[in-house]
């Protein structure tokens, strides 16, 4: 063993909560993503531990209108192409899970600190996701009937769980009702999901996708999305990001400690 790196599950990939929240605690926490006091970096830092990298996570309104070159973009890809896309079919959402995971190991698995999701894995997700899932705002895009990539977000149930003190008090009963009764009506979404296998990447199916979900979530009055956890070296994902309108709101950190 040479270096201890972290805080983290049992990779350093995206879909697993990891990271210091370093920049951004003026902002509450989104579904699935770490929320720390200031501290906490300030104390891994005097101790030693060094940065080896950093996540952002960006905030974009959701009711802007799409860029024109992006109509223009995915208007041409259809002309050109033969891509298809569809949302996810909720009635088999296991199913679902499983061809999601399969195209993002695929196309996640040359990331830093990637590990594969395993078929255990997408079997708890699709359970611990039955409950908010809009199946709108998940879209597949197929090449020739070939599975290509899938871009998802969730509506983000902390909308809902987050405390609301009153006279009568708070607990956990009490916010699992209100999530029961709200989980239709949260505006605020995480994107946690974008890949493209290789193969098919620069055919424009990204372009695809991000049209249809955003239209699906303008039509929806959805009011806010986060796109995280992102690289800050995966260009191929921040300047899309930027190019919808996103801002940089907050950034995690994953450090390494040598013991050589």
């Amino acid at each position: 063993m040479q270096v201890i790196r972290g805080p983290g599950e049992y990779s350093n990939a995206t879909h697993e909560r990891q990271g210091v929240l370093v920049d951004g605690f003026e902002y509450p926490p989104t579904v699935e993503l770490t929320h720390n006091p200031p501290y906490y970096g300030e104390f891994l830092e005097r101790y030693g531990f060094r940065k080896a990298k950093d996540y952002y996570a960006y905030t974009m309104d959701v009711q802007s209108p799409p860029p024109l070159r992006l109509q223009r973009l995915a208007d041409q890809v259809r002309q050109r192409r033969d891509i298809e896309t569809r949302p996810l079919i909720f009635k088999h959402l296991h199913n679902e899970v499983h061809l999601i995971v399969r195209i993002y190991n695929e196309s996640w698995a040359q990331n830093w600190g990637f590990l594969p999701i395993t078929d255990e894995e997408a079997i708890l997700l699709a359970n611990s996701l039955r409950l908010i899932v809009d199946p709108g705002l998940v879209h597949f895009a197929f090449v020739r009937g070939e599975p290509a990539a899938v871009l998802g977000a969730f509506p983000d149930p902390n909308y809902a769980l987050r405390p609301r003190w009153r006279w009568y008090g708070e607990s956990d009963l009490l916010r699992i009702a209100r999530l029961l009764c709200k989980r239709r009506h949260i505006r605020h979404t995480r994107l946690m999901f974008f890949g493209v296998r290789p193969g098919f990447r620069n055919l424009g199916v990204d372009a695809l996708l991000y049209e249809k979900v955003k239209n699906y979530a303008i039509q929806q009055g959805y009011c806010k999305c986060e796109t995280s956890l992102l690289l800050e070296d995966n260009h191929l994902i921040l300047r899309p990001s930027e190019f919808m309108g996103a801002k940089r709101y907050k950034t995690w950190r994953i450090y390494d400690l040598p013991l050589l």
